[in-house]
């Protein structure tokens, strides 16, 4: 994947600095995006059929990377081209914590089921 957003951006580097601790609310989600967003902005979400946001859980970190731990399946999708997707937490107000492309589009139709095999998330801080 391939970016924080700013407000992931700004929450680290006021932990790392010591100015206020910072996690998300568990658990994380996976958003499946038809346009890709930027850091400061959201894309634009998969809506319709039974989509919904899906938990997702990481494997410990390391050399600065880490991936999803299991395989992430959206059933029930509506028809639509996946461009990329977003790990929000489940705050109150759910806070969007990175952003990317997928390596390649993925084109659902009514009903199928959506799939994001273990590993495939990576998220890196480089």
């Amino acid at each position: 994947m391939a970016s924080l957003s700013d407000t992931a951006e700004d929450r680290a580097l006021n932990w790392l600095t010591g100015n206020s601790t910072t996690a998300p609310t568990l658990p994380l989600k996976v958003a499946l995006v038809t346009a890709n967003g930027s850091d400061s902005a959201a894309g634009t979400e998969v809506t319709g059929g039974s989509y919904t946001r899906q938990n997702v859980t990481f494997v410990a970190s390391s050399g600065g990377a880490t991936s999803n731990a299991t395989d992430v399946l959206f059933t029930g999708m509506p028809a639509a081209t996946v461009v990329g997707v977003e790990i929000w937490d489940s705050a109150g107000t759910p806070v969007r914590w990175w952003h990317g492309p997928l390596t390649a589009n993925r084109t659902t139709q009514a009903g199928d089921e959506l799939k994001l095999a273990a590993g495939e998330l990576d998220l890196a801080l480089t």
